[in-house]
């Protein structure tokens, strides 16, 4: 049983995956081929945005958009520390200050309800993660940035990326959007890639010239940057997941609910994420609560049954951000570190093994 079953896609795909790559081979254009431009329109067609500029990662991603805004030593950047460390990574590099506020304990996104007593003088962005899938509440930190100064807000969707919210797609719903394309990201490519997503022309131009070394034309330089381009290849790979991509964002869906289903009607007690009924969530981990994980994890290994811990530490206790003197602030983020394990979640699972898994989850809860 595999956790992120990318062969089974793959071997769904191969024909239109291989066309892709050889297309890219007979060009020979590896770095900014036609399929880099080619990809940016596709994408910002599908997330309606005005702008979607390819980058190599998303934790690159992070950092352009962060550095468009010119951010600088000093300055302050509201986020969560439940999440992958990229996203307070970005900010330390700049030499910046990550401020930590607490989760919703149903969702694990940032309560935006405790987000507006951080806001200071030095903050300059706020940044939002659509965790597990789920967008965090948008409008309502728009809402709080936009009364507090025009702060920008950056939605950091490396695992939100298709989903939707309030009827807008996950991307195009604050000042910048930015997402990943890790493999097991929703929408994944054979290697590193990412993009950003914006509707303001000059972050827009600010971000181009960014990710290729500050650069507005050959050799003039106008901004300090970075070698962040997102390599021809990978655009072409993504290029071809992204015709399956709007049903793979419908089996995710179902394969959400049918967890959930399951879990009901086994009895297990197993904590369920809460869905907003005003969004949709495409699950690129489906994670649940539980006590005594060590124990069960073990027990479902045992079953065969692959999980992971995202996330088992928070970032404000991270040994490198211990100096930040948050650790002791954040108790729901503590709390769901210590409960959380995500089952196998891909597009390609089905009914049977599903139905494996949830009875091999209640066995190993019941022991």
């Amino acid at each position: 049983m595999e956790f992120i079953d990318l062969k089974s896609q793959y071997a769904q795909m191969r024909e239109p995956i291989n066309a892709r790559i050889q297309q890219v081979l007979d060009h020979g254009q590896y770095i900014m081929g036609p399929e880099v431009k080619e990809l940016e329109d596709r994408l910002q067609d599908f997330v309606g945005a005005r702008h979607c500029i390819t980058v190599a990662s998303g934790t690159e991603a992070l950092l352009i958009a962060l550095m468009a805004l010119d951010l600088k030593a000093g300055d302050e950047v509201i986020t969560t520390p439940f999440t992958f460390i990229a996203t307070a990574e970005v900010i330390v590099l700049l030499g910046a200050i990550p401020v930590f506020v607490d989760i919703e304990p149903d969702t694990c996104n940032i309560d935006w309800r405790l987000i507006e007593a951080k806001i200071t003088p030095r903050t300059k962005a706020i940044m939002p993660v659509g965790l597990y899938g789920q967008t965090a509440d948008m409008d309502e930190i728009n809402a709080i940035a936009a009364r507090n100064g025009n702060i920008a807000v950056i939605e950091d969707a490396a695992q939100s990326f298709g989903a939707t919210y309030r009827g807008r797609k996950s991307c195009n719903l604050s000042t910048i959007g930015c997402t990943s394309f890790f493999p097991s990201k929703p929408l994944g490519c054979y290697g590193d890639g990412g993009a950003i997503f914006t509707n303001d022309d000059g972050l827009a131009k600010a971000m181009r010239e960014i990710r290729v070394h500050g650069q507005e034309r050959r050799y003039h330089h106008t901004r300090v940057g970075v070698g962040g381009r997102m390599d021809t290849l990978q655009c072409a790979v993504v290029l071809a997941k992204l015709e399956t991509f709007e049903a793979e964002i419908q089996s995710r869906l179902a394969l959400g609910e049918r967890y959930a289903e399951l879990i009901r009607k086994a009895g297990a007690p197993a904590g369920l994420l809460a869905v907003r009924p005003d969004r949709t969530c495409v699950w690129a981990q489906f994670t649940v609560f539980i006590q005594n994980r060590d124990a069960v994890q073990k027990k479902l290994q045992s079953a065969g049954v692959p999980t992971a811990v995202h996330y088992p530490v928070a970032l404000n206790r991270q040994p490198a951000y211990l100096h930040l003197g948050s650790a002791d602030s954040t108790p729901l983020s503590d709390a769901a570190a210590g409960t959380v394990i995500s089952l196998p979640m891909h597009p390609y699972l089905t009914e049977s093994t599903q139905a494996f898994i949830v009875n091999a989850l209640t066995d190993a809860l019941s022991a």
